[in-house]
Protein backbone atom coordinates (compact mmCIF):
# COMPACT_ATOMS: atom_id res chain seq x y z
CA UNK A 1 0.00 0.00 0.00
CA UNK A 2 2.91 2.51 1.19
CA UNK A 3 4.68 1.09 -2.39
CA UNK A 4 1.32 2.49 -4.59
CA UNK A 5 0.46 5.33 -2.47
CA UNK A 6 4.67 6.76 -3.16
CA UNK A 7 3.81 5.60 -7.07
CA UNK A 8 1.10 7.90 -6.71
CA UNK A 9 2.80 10.55 -5.34
CA UNK A 10 5.36 10.44 -7.51
CA UNK A 11 3.22 9.71 -10.82
CA UNK A 12 1.42 13.56 -9.46
CA UNK A 13 4.47 15.74 -8.74
CA UNK A 14 5.46 14.20 -12.12
CA UNK A 15 2.43 16.01 -14.02
CA UNK A 16 2.63 19.74 -11.69
CA UNK A 17 6.02 19.88 -12.42
CA UNK A 18 4.87 19.06 -16.67
CA UNK A 19 2.03 21.58 -16.03
CA UNK A 20 4.76 23.97 -14.58
CA UNK A 21 7.03 23.73 -17.34
CA UNK A 22 4.71 24.36 -19.93
CA UNK A 23 3.49 27.82 -18.65
CA UNK A 24 6.11 30.54 -19.07
CA UNK A 25 8.29 30.96 -15.73
CA UNK A 26 7.65 34.81 -15.76
CA UNK A 27 4.08 34.87 -16.42
CA UNK A 28 2.72 37.51 -18.87
CA UNK A 29 0.50 40.49 -17.80
CA UNK A 30 -2.33 41.18 -20.36
CA UNK A 31 -2.54 44.48 -21.14
CA UNK A 32 -6.27 45.50 -23.09
CA UNK A 33 -7.12 48.25 -25.31
CA UNK A 34 -10.46 49.04 -26.65
CA UNK A 35 -10.73 51.13 -29.81
CA UNK A 36 -14.32 52.26 -31.51
CA UNK A 37 -12.73 51.76 -34.74
CA UNK A 38 -15.00 52.68 -36.76
CA UNK A 39 -15.46 55.65 -35.46
CA UNK A 40 -12.12 56.06 -35.39
CA UNK A 41 -11.42 55.54 -39.47
CA UNK A 42 -14.33 57.95 -40.34
CA UNK A 43 -13.02 60.63 -37.45
CA UNK A 44 -9.61 61.00 -38.91
CA UNK A 45 -9.04 63.56 -40.69
CA UNK A 46 -8.71 62.26 -44.07
CA UNK A 47 -12.33 60.08 -42.96
CA UNK A 48 -13.99 63.35 -42.57
CA UNK A 49 -12.69 64.72 -45.64
CA UNK A 50 -13.60 62.07 -47.60
CA UNK A 51 -16.86 62.18 -45.96
CA UNK A 52 -17.37 65.78 -47.29
CA UNK A 53 -16.72 64.73 -50.68
CA UNK A 54 -19.00 62.04 -50.60
CA UNK A 55 -21.78 64.62 -49.23
CA UNK A 56 -21.08 67.16 -52.15
CA UNK A 57 -21.08 64.05 -54.30
CA UNK A 58 -24.71 62.86 -53.26
CA UNK A 59 -26.27 66.50 -52.40
CA UNK A 60 -27.72 67.06 -55.95
CA UNK A 61 -29.78 63.85 -55.82
CA UNK A 62 -31.07 64.34 -52.00
CA UNK A 63 -32.20 67.90 -53.23
CA UNK A 64 -33.66 66.23 -56.70
CA UNK A 65 -35.83 63.99 -54.13
CA UNK A 66 -36.52 66.48 -51.42
CA UNK A 67 -38.43 68.94 -54.65
CA UNK A 68 -40.15 65.28 -55.63
CA UNK A 69 -40.98 64.76 -51.86
CA UNK A 70 -42.41 68.34 -51.94
CA UNK A 71 -44.17 68.30 -55.21
CA UNK A 72 -46.22 65.09 -54.21
CA UNK A 73 -47.34 66.82 -51.03
CA UNK A 74 -48.08 70.03 -52.70
CA UNK A 75 -50.38 67.60 -55.23
CA UNK A 76 -51.76 65.90 -52.45
CA UNK A 77 -52.66 68.71 -50.33
CA UNK A 78 -54.16 70.56 -53.48
CA UNK A 79 -56.35 67.37 -53.93
CA UNK A 80 -57.22 67.16 -50.82
CA UNK A 81 -58.59 70.96 -50.95
CA UNK A 82 -60.35 70.62 -54.21
CA UNK A 83 -60.66 66.92 -54.68
CA UNK A 84 -64.93 67.54 -54.01
CA UNK A 85 -64.94 70.21 -56.91
CA UNK A 86 -63.46 67.89 -59.45
CA UNK A 87 -65.24 65.76 -61.23
CA UNK A 88 -64.25 61.96 -60.45
CA UNK A 89 -62.45 61.19 -63.14
CA UNK A 90 -60.22 63.93 -62.95
CA UNK A 91 -59.55 62.95 -59.07
CA UNK A 92 -58.89 59.57 -60.12
CA UNK A 93 -56.06 60.88 -62.64
CA UNK A 94 -54.87 63.54 -59.78
CA UNK A 95 -54.41 60.66 -57.44
CA UNK A 96 -53.10 58.36 -60.32
CA UNK A 97 -50.32 60.48 -61.07
CA UNK A 98 -49.63 61.21 -57.15
CA UNK A 99 -49.21 57.69 -56.46
CA UNK A 100 -47.33 57.13 -59.81
CA UNK A 101 -44.85 60.10 -58.16
CA UNK A 102 -44.87 58.36 -54.95
CA UNK A 103 -43.38 55.28 -56.44
CA UNK A 104 -41.04 57.25 -58.63
CA UNK A 105 -39.58 58.61 -55.60
CA UNK A 106 -39.26 55.30 -53.46
CA UNK A 107 -37.13 54.08 -56.13
CA UNK A 108 -35.26 57.13 -56.43
CA UNK A 109 -34.80 57.03 -52.52
CA UNK A 110 -33.82 53.52 -52.71
CA UNK A 111 -31.56 54.01 -55.50
CA UNK A 112 -29.85 57.21 -53.59
CA UNK A 113 -29.71 55.16 -50.54
CA UNK A 114 -27.75 52.19 -52.03
CA UNK A 115 -25.66 54.57 -53.82
CA UNK A 116 -24.51 56.39 -51.34
CA UNK A 117 -24.25 52.89 -48.59
CA UNK A 118 -21.83 51.17 -51.50
CA UNK A 119 -19.95 54.49 -51.62
CA UNK A 120 -19.56 54.59 -48.04
CA UNK A 121 -18.75 51.11 -47.52
CA UNK A 122 -15.86 51.79 -50.71
CA UNK A 123 -14.50 54.48 -48.29
CA UNK A 124 -14.25 52.34 -45.15
CA UNK A 125 -12.88 49.38 -47.51
CA UNK A 126 -9.99 51.99 -48.65
CA UNK A 127 -9.24 53.98 -44.91
CA UNK A 128 -9.57 51.04 -42.78
CA UNK A 129 -6.31 48.68 -43.61
CA UNK A 130 -4.59 52.26 -42.82
CA UNK A 131 -6.05 53.34 -39.79
CA UNK A 132 -5.26 49.26 -38.78
CA UNK A 133 -1.71 49.59 -39.67
CA UNK A 134 -1.22 52.40 -37.34
CA UNK A 135 -3.62 50.42 -34.60
CA UNK A 136 -1.31 47.10 -35.17
CA UNK A 137 1.99 49.60 -34.31
CA UNK A 138 0.32 51.29 -31.77
CA UNK A 139 -0.24 48.32 -29.90
CA UNK A 140 3.42 46.83 -30.12
CA UNK A 141 5.30 49.93 -29.13
CA UNK A 142 2.66 50.07 -26.16
CA UNK A 143 2.85 46.70 -24.86
CA UNK A 144 -0.90 46.13 -25.67
CA UNK A 145 -1.98 42.57 -25.89
CA UNK A 146 -5.46 42.47 -26.65
CA UNK A 147 -7.73 45.14 -28.34
CA UNK A 148 -11.06 45.18 -28.19
CA UNK A 149 -13.49 46.90 -30.13
CA UNK A 150 -16.18 48.89 -27.81
CA UNK A 151 -19.35 48.25 -30.16
CA UNK A 152 -19.39 44.79 -28.61
CA UNK A 153 -18.48 45.40 -25.19
CA UNK A 154 -21.00 45.75 -21.99
CA UNK A 155 -18.44 48.33 -20.12
CA UNK A 156 -14.67 49.66 -20.42
CA UNK A 157 -12.74 51.81 -18.23
CA UNK A 158 -12.75 55.17 -20.18
CA UNK A 159 -8.64 54.70 -20.16
CA UNK A 160 -8.14 51.79 -21.96
CA UNK A 161 -10.03 53.34 -24.55
CA UNK A 162 -7.43 54.22 -27.43
CA UNK A 163 -9.44 55.67 -29.93
CA UNK A 164 -8.47 59.36 -29.57
CA UNK A 165 -4.41 58.16 -29.74
CA UNK A 166 -5.00 56.17 -32.76
CA UNK A 167 -6.89 58.94 -34.65
CA UNK A 168 -3.91 61.24 -33.76
CA UNK A 169 -0.90 58.84 -34.84
CA UNK A 170 -3.29 58.25 -37.83
CA UNK A 171 -3.51 61.79 -38.65
CA UNK A 172 0.35 62.54 -37.91
CA UNK A 173 1.14 59.70 -40.90
CA UNK A 174 -1.00 60.51 -43.08
CA UNK A 175 -0.16 64.61 -43.05
CA UNK A 176 -4.10 65.22 -44.04
CA UNK A 177 -4.69 68.45 -42.66
CA UNK A 178 -7.62 68.76 -40.39
CA UNK A 179 -10.90 70.22 -42.50
CA UNK A 180 -12.34 73.62 -41.77
CA UNK A 181 -14.40 74.08 -39.12
CA UNK A 182 -18.20 74.31 -40.18
CA UNK A 183 -19.28 77.69 -39.36
CA UNK A 184 -21.63 78.54 -36.38
CA UNK A 185 -25.00 78.32 -37.49
CA UNK A 186 -26.77 81.65 -36.55
CA UNK A 187 -29.51 82.20 -34.36
CA UNK A 188 -32.92 81.53 -35.42
CA UNK A 189 -35.02 84.41 -35.94
CA UNK A 190 -38.69 83.13 -33.61
CA UNK A 191 -41.19 81.86 -35.65
CA UNK A 192 -44.16 84.31 -36.04
CA UNK A 193 -47.61 83.60 -34.31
Amino acid sequence: MKRTLAIVAMLASGFVLSATAQTPAAATTTKVAVIAFRDAVFRTNEGQRDLADLEKKFQPRMQTLQKLSDEIEGLSKQLEAQGDKLAPAEQQSRAAAIEAKKKQAQRDYEDYQNDSQQALQALYADLSPKVYDVLRAYVELQGVTVVMDSTTLLYANPATDITKAIMDAYNVKSGVPAPPAAPAAAPKAPAAH
